[in-house]
């Protein structure tokens, strides 16, 4: 490396750290407004400044998952983690609320789990010296200056699990390429979600990644999931009415699904809407847009079954989303009408709906791609566009559990990237824990 590049880097390692601890009361504030709504937001600072609980033990095997989707896709790795290496302790971290929740949700008592500390120098510090990691996971494109420097500094070497990089994103990386160079060559491991992704990183100046698939298509679910989302149904929706979930919306997005849905039920009047926004804090602002809309709703939290002139049922709760989907015959993925880059499709295809998204899936090409190859997905454009697609769907009950046949043996076929993940990381993890 030049000096030349060796001044660049410094000079923007030090201006990222300028700059986060000049954003540091503007995020803490952030926190505090959105604990008006949820309380959880106003706990548990301290972890995010790198003051943590007293753990057990050091020395752990460190997990980070930012929030629920992460979490969801690093289950199968946790899991199989605890079953190959039984003395090592797992510490899981987020950085959301609803990340941590899920954790604390699906592996209460099997994990550690604390916020991760945001990236200022002192907070990675304090957070590296107290919990002294054998060995990082990060999950997906979690590339942190400091983070990773600290974690060289200190012999921690650090895998990046799952990983993907859209082109959009590479290109923001490019901008600050002696900086983003900088990070790679202190990742000890980049395991890709493809070639694609292993082009991006490897272009980005990463020396060492190899191609090994998404954990998401090796998600696990258990055989009663499907029984009790057709228990749910009998007891909350009835046996006779079609149900179509939303799932994971977001703002701008809710306005568009209920235009769809008035639109369809024009034919198909006994059609409930199961609803399921991708952030607690506006649940409460999508139950007020349905009521806006003329639109009954029962809420989920309201734990009672739904009349039958109601319209719209509010997932309005945390880690049922599964259940939600078993209990469906159609699915609509948001995340995706507007540009946030779409959520995971595999879970409904897994369990055997018929999947539609929006345009904006940069964030799952891959697996969007595939889905729609094998004619288990549609893409749809707009409100308009969606709403014959659902009634097409709705139509055709043979081609609607063919699509979601096709889907959920597409899922099955490309299973797989769990254990070539394990297979790749296994001599260094057999070097720390046997």
């Amino acid at each position: 490396m030049s000096r030349y590049s060796d001044w660049r880097e410094g000079l923007l390692r030090g201006l990222y750290n300028v700059l986060l601890y000049l954003l540091l009361p503007l995020v803490l504030l952030r926190l505090y407004w959105r604990g008006r709504n949820e309380a959880g937001h106003r706990q548990r600072w301290g972890e995010r400044l790198g003051y943590i609980p007293a753990l057990p033990q050091a020395g752990c095997l460190w997990i980070h998952a930012v929030s629920v989707g992460e979490v969801r896709a690093a289950l199968p790795l946790i899991r199989a983690l605890r079953v190959r290496y039984p003395e090592a302790s797992l510490l899981v971290t987020t950085t959301t609320l609803t990340g941590s929740r899920q954790v604390l949700d699906a592996l209460n008592g099997q994990v550690h789990h604390v916020y991760a500390p945001y990236d200022l120098p002192g907070a990675v510090r304090r957070f590296l010296q107290h919990v002294q990691p054998r060995l990082t996971i990060l999950m997906e494109t979690e590339l942190w200056p400091n983070l990773l420097r600290g974690c060289a500094l200190s012999g921690v070497p650090v895998l990046l699990a799952n990983a993907r990089l859209s082109e959009r994103s590479a290109r923001g990386y490019r901008r600050v390429q002696p900086l983003t160079a900088a990070m790679l060559r202190d990742v000890t491991l980049i395991a890709a979600q493809s070639e694609a992704d292993t082009g991006r990183f490897r272009a980005l100046g990463a020396p060492r990644v190899r191609t090994v698939g998404n954990l998401k298509y090796d998600l696990e679910v258990p055989d009663s999931l499907l029984e009790q989302g057709r228990a749910l149904r009998r007891e909350l929706f009835g046996d006779r009415r079609p149900v179509w979930i939303a799932a994971s919306t977001h703002a701008g997005e809710e306005e568009q699904i209920l235009q769809a849905f008035m639109a369809v039920t024009a034919r198909w009047p006994d059609l409930l809407l199961l609803l399921v926004p991708r952030h607690p804090e506006r649940f409460a602002a999508v139950a007020g847009l349905c009521e806006q809309q003329g639109l009954s709703l029962v809420r989920r939290s309201e734990r009672r079954a739904c009349p039958p002139e109601t319209a719209v049922f509010l997932g309005d709760s945390m880690g049922e989303l599964l259940l939600f989907y078993a209990a469906a015959d159609l699915a609509f993925v948001g995340g995706s009408l507007v540009p946030t880059g779409g959520h995971n499709v595999l879970e409904p295809a897994l369990l055997g709906l018929p999947v539609l998204f929006g345009p904006h899936m940069f964030n799952f090409n891959e697996a969007s791609e595939r889905l729609l190859a094998a004619e288990a997905a549609w893409q749809v454009v707009n409100a308009e566009a969606l709403a014959v697609a659902v009634d097409r769907l709705l139509a055709a009950p043979e081609s609607r559990r063919g699509a979601g046949e096709r889907g959920k043996t597409l899922v099955e076929h490309h299973r797989g990237a769990l254990r070539a993940f394990l297979e790749s990381i296994h001599p260094l993890l057999r070097s720390r824990f046997e």
